[in-house]
């Protein structure tokens, strides 16, 4: 039988190829979902509300290059997206980012602003050595000695430490806090340090607390021997190459994508149709009246979608109740993607990008040099002209009333080309502006903050009362797709496990 979702059936009226799974949301989560079902012969179909499946992973064109306006690398901790790429034959596309890493632009004791390298060997910018001449030139003697205070604080017992902020102030101080972690925090998560989850933002850092009996400690287990830039890969091309083979592999498995196709509601068929699997148990309808039956439905849209399909179900108080305690989501932020003719750039004089700290004169919280960080776009960049660079800057933190929505094209772009000049410490001119794009995103940043897992699991228990159901996406697994897609594979064996255990395989 399968995990916990509803009575026990005994009859097995339908051969498998003749069941149906509905996938409402065609993101990262939906396409892993649904490839995984269709593997053992369901039909399944997914409905994606916009013109384009991907989510949080996107593309666009600029100046004729596509690139990444959503994630551009994904995680390697746990393997589960290497797997899944290997799975996809993707793997002769694999890159790994410029080592020469980021840089910091922090203020300065005299009261203005200083651009320096990022510190490397450190977490979320926690450093594994408060001595490394890098991170003394980020903290100055007095912060570096504070920092290492740490190694000679009451060792940390597991599981008692959540608030990253708190934890990370207390062990090395305020400034490690302020100069290191929240531009780190602020670029990744579009939050202050002190709204964050140890366990979803740092995984793996409480039990090497325990192991090391100080934070720096456990950073430089949590590291080992990586080097920089080993934490994360991309892949050539940019990583919507992961969503068009998704796509690819699930129309070869029989399934189907339905693109620009909203779902307005849900339905539980009654019991009495829903005896044995003669019968669909769901019934999902579509914005232009359309229905669709099915025997599984899995709903893996966005945050906001997903609340107002489950709060509608019948009898579904305890589900509700268990949705208001999810903490909101992460602030709307807004990329800006600028191809430049600048010959100040060719060095590459900022690494691979910056990370803002707060209070900064610049209004943008990071800019990645793209064509700096990964060698295939410096490539086909380089096509166009020598002296062709493509940068991105990224806008919006929680609780950040200085929104660009309210900006023009026009004015977004001329201050993303006034905070990238104040970033390379060079002037940057309209005229060398080739070709601009802006992408707005709300609710996609990896949810990291206090009590979302226990939040989320209170979700994932009260989901279980609907029989054929099942929820994944970013806003329940938090932290990108190196948790996105071992959470909707997770959803997807389930509905395996209830196949396999209610009909006759082929």
């Amino acid at each position: 039988m399968s995990e916990g979702h509803g009575p026990e059936r005994h009859v097995s009226e339908r051969h498998v190829s003749e069941l149906h799974a509905v996938v409402v949301g065609g993101g990262v989560a939906g396409l892993v979902a649904a490839r995984e079902i269709a593997k053992i012969g369901v039909r399944v179909t997914i409905l994606e509300a916009t013109d384009a499946a991907g989510g949080a992973l996107a593309q666009v064109q600029v100046a004729g290059l596509t690139v990444d306006s959503g994630a551009e690398s994904y995680a390697t901790r746990g393997g589960h997206v290497a797997a899944l790429v290997h799975d996809l034959g993707l793997d002769d596309q694999i890159v790994k980012p410029n080592p020469q890493g980021a840089w910091l632009r922090l203020p300065d004791a005299a009261g203005g602003e200083l651009t320096i390298p990022m510190p490397k060997g450190g977490v979320l910018g926690i450093p594994s050595n408060p001595f490394a001449d890098d991170v003394r030139l980020a903290l100055g003697w007095g912060g570096a000695w504070r920092a290492y205070l740490d190694r000679v604080m009451p060792v940390l017992a597991i599981g008692r430490v959540h608030n990253l902020g708190r934890l990370v102030e207390r062990r090395m101080g305020r400034k490690v806090l302020e100069r290191l972690v929240w531009p780190v925090a602020g670029g990744v998560y579009s939050a202050s340090p002190y709204d964050l989850e140890v366990d979803l933002a740092a995984p793996g850092l409480n039990k090497a607390l325990t192991r090391a009996g100080s934070l720096s400690g456990a950073i430089a287990l949590l590291r080992g021997d990586a080097k920089p830039g080993s934490a994360v890969s991309g892949l050539r091309g940019g990583m919507y190459r992961l969503v068009e083979a998704l796509i690819d592999s699930v129309a070869t498995l029989g399934g189907e994508l339905r693109t620009g196709a909203p779902v307005a509601t849900i339905e539980s068929l009654p019991e009495a149709d829903t005896a044995s699997l003669a019968a669909p148990r769901w019934r999902t309808v579509l914005a232009d009246g359309e229905t669709l039956d099915s025997d599984f439905l899995v709903l893996a849209a966005p945050e906001s979608v997903t609340r107002t399909l489950l709060a509608e179900l019948p009898g579904s108080e305890t589900l509700r109740d268990a949705l208001d305690q999810v903490p909101d989501g992460p602030a709307p932020i807004e990329l800006v993607t600028l191809v430049l003719d600048a010959a100040a750039l060719d060095s590459y004089p900022r690494g691979t990008g910056i990370l803002v700290a707060p209070g900064s004169s610049v209004r943008a919280k990071a800019m990645t040099h793209s064509d700096a960080k990964w060698s295939w776009l410096a490539e086909r960049a380089a096509a166009d002209g020598p002296h062709r660079h493509v940068i991105r800057l990224s806008y919006g933190r929680q609780g950040d009333a200085d929104s660009t929505a309210a900006l023009g094209d026009a004015e977004l772009v001329a201050q993303a080309l006034a905070d990238a000049s104040l970033l390379f410490g060079t002037p940057l001119t309209a005229e060398q502006v080739v070709d601009a794009a802006r992408t707005p995103w709300r609710g996609t940043v990896p949810v990291a903050t206090i009590g979302h897992r226990q939040a989320a699991e209170r979700v994932r228990e009260a989901v279980e009362q609907f029989e054929g159901l099942e929820v994944a996406g970013a806003w329940l697994s938090g932290t990108g797709l190196a948790s996105v897609v071992p959470d909707a594979s997770a959803a997807a064996s389930r509905v395996r496990h209830a196949v396999v255990a209610e009909t006759s395989m082929p």
